[in-house]
């Protein structure tokens, strides 16, 4: 299927109207229901916009906690966001009685899916690495302040021990808040995982429904050059006919003139004779 034919078909409305053949009738709700569809799926791109710029930003000076809750939030949403068109696509590639171009139409849904999915979860393994990454950092850094901690002089006296007691619980807390946090982002991880795995599912039967439309539309493209062809031939025959036509058109003037001449002559003789 060349460009120049897609772009051909991507032309044609969205649905034909033939009375005569059911097949070809228009479908108001499959309409409605396609753009929908391509109405979530355009807000999702914006998700995945929005998503690439907070993943950048984690592992530099300007993460936050805010930063990180964004991108969880954005994940999350849009994750769910994929796998609603998901099941979407799935109902419109059971939808009976197509014509061509609405058998584009759901094609195209599913290409354009497809390649928005593919980014989406390029962005999610980006953001697993870095959380790894993080999580991994941070509980190197807790290790080796713990083992700091834990190195004390045993021949110190009572009374400083006792001044250093306070600065040691204290110590404790940060340490207890470092534990929470590498736990939450444990979590986060996990959640993460589990939705690049519920994706990697949704990618294949995408996939798959990518592969089974091909065919299709390799037909349609067939019918739409064949018609471009069967248009051409059209129009040129119609020219050629409309030349002759001039031209039988000139030929009957040029004999009218021809006996209007020579019944004027033969009038003439007639009356001088």
């Amino acid at each position: 299927m060349s460009f120049q034919d897609s772009s051909n078909l991507e032309s044609q409305p969205t649905t034909w109207r033939r009375t005569d053949d059911p097949q070809y009738a228009d479908d108001p709700e499959f309409q409605s229901y396609t753009a929908a569809l391509s109405d979530k799926l355009f807000s999702l791109t914006s998700n995945i916009s929005r998503l690439s710029n907070q993943i950048a930003l984690l592992g530099t000076k300007r993460e936050t906690d805010r930063v990180r809750e964004r991108v969880q939030d954005l994940l999350s949403e849009t994750g769910d966001g994929f796998k609603e068109i998901g099941e979407g696509l799935k109902k419109v590639q059971a939808w009976h009685d197509l014509g061509p171009s609405q058998k584009y139409t759901q094609g195209k849904l599913n290409t354009e899916f497809k390649a928005s999915l593919t980014e989406f979860q390029s962005l999610q393994r980006q953001a697993l690495e870095k959380q790894r990454a993080s999580a991994t950092a941070a509980k190197a850094a807790l290790e080796s302040e713990g083992g700091e901690s834990a190195t004390t002089d045993l021949g110190r006296q009572t009374q400083e021990l006792l001044q250093e007691q306070q600065p040691r619980l204290a110590n404790q807390d940060e340490v207890d808040f470092q534990e929470s946090l590498i736990i939450e982002r444990e979590s986060e991880i996990r959640n993460i995982e589990q939705s690049v795995g519920e994706l990697n599912e949704l990618f294949r039967d995408v996939a798959h429904m990518v592969h089974e439309q091909g065919t299709s539309l390799d037909i349609i493209s067939e019918n739409v050059t064949q018609t471009r062809d069967d248009t051409q031939n059209a129009d040129q025959q119609l020219r050629t006919a409309s030349k002759h036509q001039k031209s039988a058109r000139g030929k009957a003037c040029c004999l009218l003139l021809i006996l209007v001449v020579v019944l004027v002559i033969i009038i003439l003789a007639a009356v001088l004779g």
